[in-house]
């Protein structure tokens, strides 16, 4: 065997078993650059071969492969060793990010539909800092506009990549789950997604899916004492508690004792159940204004 050959064959065979060793299956560039750095003399690798043409080398010579999410903020690539499921690899995508919103309510089994949307949540770096005190006035303007959504998206493999810029809290509620094909994900908790579902409905299918899912969340075992521990420390500055305590009377089934475990916050301002609804109807107890026929 001529030694050029001979020479690329134990490459190989060090590289395939590297990879096939590796704790994860999913690497950015940048990941394989060190790996390469590392790795060059048992790899038998040139001092001066780039990361670039040592990818190609393997993208068309071993197990290898190449994954593009052209989302239009930063495009991501990702290269995986093998198949991988498909919600692992979008897990990878930012680094600390979670399933949330429609995605967690899926994962958790709160709703019976399939939602064709996938939502990544990705924290701010930073705490954002509420500029003024909250008015009346200044919470029917904002709520009668159309709540604004994420145009960070990317189509893949017949679903929707929708990345969310969340505020920072710190990763407040997130666990370790096992995702569709077995994979291993990063979910918001059963007590947090319900929150998220209440401040975003239109990440969530609307206000009917999360009524839903609140009321389907009885059978879950959901915890409305760590529900209201995961409120105060979110502090928000919209009355999100009103919403919740609507959404948990109208989906019935919940104690009394529960139910005042919301009223334990202070209710001074008349809110809303979702933003731009056209025809409404208020629930007196929760001061709270709803779609009509709701």
């Amino acid at each position: 065997m001529p030694a050029a050959k001979k020479k690329i064959r134990i490459a190989k065979k060090n590289v395939v078993a590297l990879f096939e060793g590796h704790p994860t299956r999913i690497f950015a560039r940048a990941a394989l650059a060190r790996l390469l750095s590392q790795n060059r003399d048992s790899w038998r690798s040139k001092k001066d071969e780039s990361t670039g043409s040592f990818i190609k080398w393997c993208l068309k010579n071993t197990s290898l492969r190449r994954h593009d999410f052209p989302l239009p903020y930063r495009k991501e690539v990702r290269y995986t060793w093998g198949d991988v499921p498909l919600y692992e690899l979008i897990n990878s995508l930012k680094p600390g990010s979670y399933f949330t919103h429609y995605t967690a309510l899926s994962l958790h089994e709160l709703t019976d539909q399939v939602p064709k949307v996938i939502y990544l949540n990705h924290e701010q770096a930073k705490e954002s800092v509420s500029m003024g005190g909250l008015t009346q006035d200044g919470i029917h303007k904002a709520f009668k506009r159309a709540q604004r959504e994420s145009r960070n998206r990317t189509d893949c493999e017949g679903f929707t990549i929708c990345v969310v810029n969340g505020r920072n809290t710190g990763r407040l509620g997130v666990v370790t789950a096992t995702g569709p094909g077995n994979a291993k994900i990063e979910v918001t908790d059963l007590e947090r997604t319900l929150i998220d579902a209440a401040v975003r409905p239109a990440y969530c299918g609307g206000v009917a899916e999360v009524l839903g899912a609140y009321s389907a969340a009885r059978s879950r075992r959901v915890s409305i004492n760590r529900l209201c521990a995961y409120l105060n420390r979110l502090a928000y500055i919209y009355p999100y508690h009103q919403a919740i305590g609507f959404y948990l009377e109208r989906a019935g089934g919940y104690t009394k004792s529960q139910l005042e475990l919301l009223h334990q916050f202070p209710i001074q301002f008349e809110f809303y159940l979702t933003h731009g609804m056209r025809q409404t109807a208020y629930d007196e107890k929760w001061k709270l204004f709803f779609p009509k026929g709701f």
